[in-house]
């Protein structure tokens, strides 16, 4: 996981990774300027109590609510940003480090943009559910990254391994390396919470995951007939890219 993670960042220095960089670091912040606009529209101009002093209360409650959210919502706004760039990112990868591979099916970008918004969708979701231990504690961080590390581990996982085969090899190489795909996960919801460095995480978590992808199914290929392959001399046999994920309601269940 470390390895990988160390040639994800080295893949911020490939030209061809630097384009879906910055548009997902610009589409994202544009989405948390508007928030943060709103949000100081909404605190500004609402009054809720007559009382000077109440209303600056309830102003820095505001505002610290608003902090929360975005520190919350940020992995999945970020997350599903980068979706929609995730066959540029892997290709970059994979000219890079596996360059006998042969090239991979591509995904519509309407169905992208509907995976992207039902991932946002699904994090946001859960991640406000949990949101009320924030009150208990120590035990909200565990379910932070318990939960969030799942669902990215899992949603990387899948969205890359679409890309190379079908949904059968998906699910075994899933199972045969659960425990590894959910600690990458949890590395990556962790790097999501660090300012600055949660700006270039998802194009790093991109990048790693397309490692994790091809050393487990290389890995795992002696054993099997079909579906995964052992290697890049073999064919490419692919499920329509998107189709194993979470996102669209059709991928395989926990």
């Amino acid at each position: 996981m470390i390895d990988a993670l160390v040639k994800g960042v080295q893949q911020l220095g490939d030209k061809k990774t630097q384009k879906p960089l910055w548009i997902s670091i610009a589409v994202a912040l544009g989405v948390f300027a508007v928030l943060w606009t709103g949000s100081g529209a909404l605190i500004r101009y609402t009054a809720i109590f007559e009382l000077g002093w109440l209303e600056t209360i309830a102003d820095g409650l505001g505002w610290a609510l608003v902090l929360v959210l975005t520190w919350v919502l940020f992995p999945g706004v970020v997350s599903a940003v980068v979706a929609l760039f995730l066959d540029q990112i892997a290709e970059s990868v994979e000219a890079r480090h596996y360059p006998d591979l042969g090239p991979a099916q591509g995904q519509p970008v309407g169905e992208q943009v509907v995976a992207a918004l039902r991932f946002l969708g699904i994090m946001v979701s859960l991640n406000l559910l949990i949101l009320p231990t924030m009150l208990l504690g120590p035990i909200y961080p565990v379910l932070f990254y318990c939960v969030n590390g799942y669902l990215l581990g899992r949603e990387y996982f899948e969205m890359v391994a679409a890309r190379r085969v079908d949904l059968a090899s998906t699910v075994r190489l899933r199972q045969a390396h659960g425990g590894r795909m959910f600690l990458t996960g949890v590395a990556i919801a962790f790097l999501l919470t660090i300012p600055l460095v949660n700006l270039l995480t998802p194009v790093i978590a991109t990048a790693a995951m397309v490692h994790q992808f091809e050393k487990w199914r290389r890995r795992g290929a002696g054993g099997q007939s079909g579906g995964t392959q052992a290697g890049p001399s073999q064919g490419t046999h692919l499920a329509r890219p998107g189709a194993n994920s979470v996102l669209d309601g059709s991928g395989p269940k926990a």
